[in-house]
This record gives structure tokens, sequence and C-alpha cells, in this order.
């Protein structure tokens, strides 16, 4: 049976069942960055590969819209039937590392997501104010057999460092070659800080100043949430456990969408977005379909190819 984990050697078991934090697309200073340097490389750690299940773990009040967004955008990531340029076909960028990987050790292809279980806790069990071993615990709720769990906070939901340095973080957990799994956090920041982590949908705190886009979904922070969420699946896939693909410190990495913050089409600069594509009936900016009918925006993901930032449009 396939296993994200199988791979590892025995130094690395201490290694993942540590927090690793992975700053999201965005940072308080940072809309867009320069292109990465050529620094981005492969520590020859483990990707994550094989058939693995996406669970959501809904923290806090959502409203039944808001969750579909979510899950129809993880259906997305695997559905042939979407329109160019497709949610799938971001996704399937992330091949590039898998093959640049290979020239070093045997590793098998991109992994293959799919919605697994939700599981709704809207009576806020632990609080409204969580810190990572909170949400440690949250994640490990969805099981930990060839997944990755994903807590998603409500707007009212305080998370430790959210807003103040990250809009979401992704991370390890577990023992034993089977009983590991990967987890990422992602907070709804319409009411707390949507200039920073709802951006281009929302005006920026601060630096250039445009004219906020239109969400694809109609939602300011879940359209955001779907951005981050993106970006640290990417990171997910290619650095699950701190020594795979990226830049800079392994303390405060660089990974396959943050490497490339605010950028999502061509022509993106400092508060500008770039030539993305737009609904004539909605107005709404977006550049990828998705599973039923769906609009997203998705970020650029860094090229180890070309050694640039990769848009769809």
């Amino acid at each position: 049976m396939a296993s994200f984990a199988s791979q590892l050697v025995p130094q690395l078991l201490l290694l993942i069942s540590l927090f690793h934090f992975s700053l999201a697309a965005r940072s308080l200073d940072q809309l867009v960055q320069e292109q990465p340097s050529s620094t981005f490389r492969y520590h020859n750690g483990p990707l994550l590969y094989g058939k693995i299940s996406v669970n959501l773990i809904w923290y806090g009040k959502f409203k039944p819209a808001q969750r579909s967004i979510v899950s129809d955008f993880i259906t997305s990531l695997s559905s042939s039937s979407s329109s160019k340029p497709s949610v799938a076909g971001w996704w399937k960028t992330t091949e590039k590392y898998y093959r640049l990987a290979a020239k070093t050790k045997k590793l098998a292809s991109t992994p293959s997501l799919s919605l697994g279980k939700q599981i709704l806790d809207e009576g806020y069990s632990m609080g409204k104010s969580l810190s990572d071993a909170q949400i440690k615990q949250l994640a490990a709720k969805g099981g930990n057999m060839y997944a990755v769990n994903v807590v998603l906070t409500a707007s009212d939901v305080v998370v430790g460092g959210f807003c103040m340095s990250r809009c979401g973080t992704h991370g390890s957990s577990g023992s034993g070659k089977s009983h590991k799994f990967a987890y990422i956090w992602v907070g709804n920041s319409e009411t707390q800080c949507p200039g920073q982590c709802a951006w281009p949908f929302h005006q920026p705190i601060y630096g250039p100043q445009s004219p906020p886009l239109v969400a694809p979904n109609g939602d300011v922070g879940v359209d955001g949430m779907v951005i981050n969420l993106a970006s640290l699946l990417a990171g997910t896939a290619t650095n699950p456990f701190g020594n795979g693909f990226y830049q800079g410190s392994a303390d405060a990495p660089l990974e396959a969408a943050s490497a490339c913050p605010g950028v999502y089409a061509k022509g993106a600069y400092p508060g500008y977005a770039g030539e993305l594509l737009v609904d004539p009936a909605t107005r709404a900016s977006y550049n990828a379909h998705g599973a039923n009918g769906r609009k997203y925006l998705v970020p650029a993901l860094y090229d180890p190819a070309t050694s640039s930032c990769s848009t769809l449009v």
C-alpha cells in the first residue's frame, strides 16, 4: 500500500514528530517578492505521495455555503472535467518537484488528493483562543492513515500568531511508518485581518493601494482561506517534514507557493495580482476553474525547472 512516509530513514523519525511551521502565502511586509534565487533546493527528505485523503476539521461556525467552497476546492485538485485553466492543472505543477527529486532517489509521482471526512466542531470545544498544541490536537481528530488533516478556524477564533506573522501553517505528527499524518491550519481572516490574509479580495493594510478584487465565490474570508490552503497544500506535498524542497532557513522556509507571494498571473507587481480572468457576469477575478462550476484564485508556484514563479494565466 502506498504511504507518503515509507521512504523515511531512522534518523528522521524524531524530526517528523516535531511541529514544523510554514508561513502561508502572504506576510505583513511582503505582498509580492522578487523571484526566488537558485538557493531554492531539495534537501533530500521524503515528499508526500500515494493516495491521500484530505480531511477537513471545521472549528467554529461556518455556513454550509462556506464549507462547500472549500470542499469543492479539494475535489477540484483531481477533477478532470473542469475547464482550462484548472485547479487540477495548477496542482500538476508540483510534479516537477518529484521529477527533480527522482534524480537523487526513487520517488513516486505527485500525490493523488481526494476529499475525505469532514468533522464539525461548532461548539468551540477548546474555546475561542487556540494554541499551536491545540491545533495539533484538533488535527489528530481526522485520523492518521494516509491523510492530510486540515483545521479551518472560524472568523471569531483567535490563534497564536494569526495575522501578526502568518495566515496558516503546516506540520506533521505521529510516530511509526504507518501512523504519521500531515496537517494544515488556516484561519478565516474576514474580521481579523482581511487586508493581509484575504488580499487581493480586500484592500491591503499598507503598501501600494489598489481597489480590492471581487471574490470568485462571493466570500472574501473563505476565498482568502482557499488561497492560503492552496499554498500550504503545495508546501505540504513538497516539504512535509521540513527537509524537502525549500529556500532559506528550515525554521522559516520559503516553499513551493510561499516563495512567490502575491503573484497570481503574469504581470504581477507589488499591490497588483496580475492579469487575471474576470467573470463577465459577476466581475469576480480568478485564475482557475474548479469542480461543480466553481472558480478559484490559486497562488503562483515556484518552478524548479526555470527558477521562476509559474502562473496559469
